[in-house]
């Protein structure tokens, strides 16, 4: 019989909190995974560099979407049910991404798995909350960050080894069947908080209560007047997009066609650049939480990833160690950016938590929603005719052209966060 003075045993916070882990792991697969399947789907369905960027930021569309109302939702709903939820949406649009005849479902198909995967980071992030002591909260979302990167890397090499193998359709309709079983398992395992099993929570009592579906609104308006909300919203956008807009997208074909690598070993650094995303955002928040500052290692990390980029966009023919060494700088200083969320959660009232980590990660997918398609209407806009095996080549002044925007995103990002406010790690309990 379980205690209410006592918190959970060990295993069922790492429990529950892994399973909204795995989903979120599962949209970050699927948020790049059309980076090692470009060529097959501009074959498969006759489509250019804008039609298939597009065809791409679907997904983020509807993630972005989602973001406000998961946050409003996660505050007065609660994570599980938006989990289970989202998982089942996610399943189904992944079943049609497979099975679609035209562009225009498979556009259908990624714009259901944006939304249904949306909201897995906000109701991960709720979790963390209820489930482990505050001081963990930037480590663990830094560990988010690493199960979420796993996914990607998982959408690198080995997708494109099954892809060449299977077909993209039949593995993404494995994919689907994966998701479904997630789904089944978070509405059995999860619940809210400790309390509903037995236990103790590590939220406040008063804060453990969801809010009236009257106030979800104003909460709404509330959390735009903290300056340190519009800041974390928007820089992280300048630092993400890069990211995933090379890595998702347009790193693959890059490479191979302007460093003569195969797709497979192009994969493998785009997979590198993601695993050194992974790794920066547990290292970085656990730094961040040691020296009770949030500030100085965002700020240090956005302008490392600026110039990183800088030099690998713009300086052409680099050995490949130096490349590859580069890209994992670059993706290391990049997962500075999950400071930002225990940085804007700090930034406002406990209730408003949800809300404001929703807003976040709804300007962080501001970056690779507009970067992807803006990106391949530019390589479209510069392409000379070239062509090889039904799939246009663009040459290397159109990708610097187009990686110019990744540039000017990663200077936005380090210029916002000069202004924003520190916290100290200390949470704001004014309402």
């Amino acid at each position: 019989m379980n205690e209410p003075g006592k918190y959970p045993p060990l295993y069922l916070p790492w429990l529950v909190w892994g399973l909204g882990a795995l989903f979120y792991m599962t949209g970050f697969y699927h948020r790049v995974a059309p980076a090692v399947m470009t060529d097959s789907l501009m074959a498969d369905f006759a489509i250019g560099a804008a039609a298939m960027g597009n065809l791409s930021a679907f997904y983020f569309y509807s993630y972005f979407a989602i973001q406000i109302p998961t946050g409003i939702l996660a505050d007065s709903w609660g994570p599980k049910k938006l989990l289970t939820a989202g998982a089942f949406i996610a399943c189904s649009g992944t079943f049609l991404f497979a099975a679609s005849p035209t562009i225009a479902f498979a556009n259908a198909g990624r714009l259901m798995i944006g939304g249904g995967v949306g909201v897995a980071w906000v109701a991960l992030l709720k979790l963390s909350m209820h489930w482990f002591p505050p001081r963990r909260f930037a480590t663990n979302t830094g560990l988010a960050l690493l199960f979420g990167v796993v996914g990607a890397v998982s959408a690198g090499v080995p997708l494109r080894i099954m892809v060449e193998y299977f077909g993209w359709r039949p593995v993404m309709l494995v994919s689907g069947c994966l998701s479904l079983a997630i789904a089944l398992a978070i509405w059995i395992v999860v619940r809210d908080d400790p309390s509903e099993r037995g236990y103790k929570s590590f939220i406040p009592p008063a804060n453990v209560v969801k809010e009236a579906p009257a106030s979800v609104f104003s909460r709404l308006l509330n959390v735009f007047r903290y300056k340190n909300t519009w800041l974390l919203s928007i820089a992280p956008a300048g630092i993400v997009g890069p990211v995933l807009a090379f890595s998702g997208l347009w790193g693959v074909p890059f490479l191979s066609t302007h460093y003569g690598l195969s797709p497979v070993r192009s994969a493998v650094l785009t997979s590198a650049l993601l695993t050194a995303f992974a790794l920066g955002g547990p290292v970085l928040g656990a730094m961040s939480d040691r020296i009770c500052l949030r500030k100085p290692l965002y700020l240090a990390g956005s302008f490392l990833a600026c110039a990183g980029w800088s030099m690998i966009l713009f300086v052409p023919d680099w050995p490949i160690w130096m490349l590859t060494l580069l890209l994992l700088i670059v993706g290391f200083a990049s997962g500075a950016m999950i400071i930002g969320f225990a940085f804007v959660k700090e930034s406002v009232p406990p209730s408003m938590t949800g809300t404001v980590s929703g807003v976040c990660n709804a300007g962080i997918m501001t970056g690779p929603m507009l970067l992807q398609p803006a990106m391949g209407w530019i390589l479209d806009r510069s392409w000379d005719g070239v062509m090889i095996s039904g799939v246009k080549i663009y040459q290397l002044e159109a990708y610097q052209s187009a990686f110019s925007l990744m540039i000017a995103g990663s200077i936005l990002a380090a210029v916002l966060i000069c202004f924003t406010t520190e916290t100290g790690c200390r949470q704001r309990m004014d309402r």
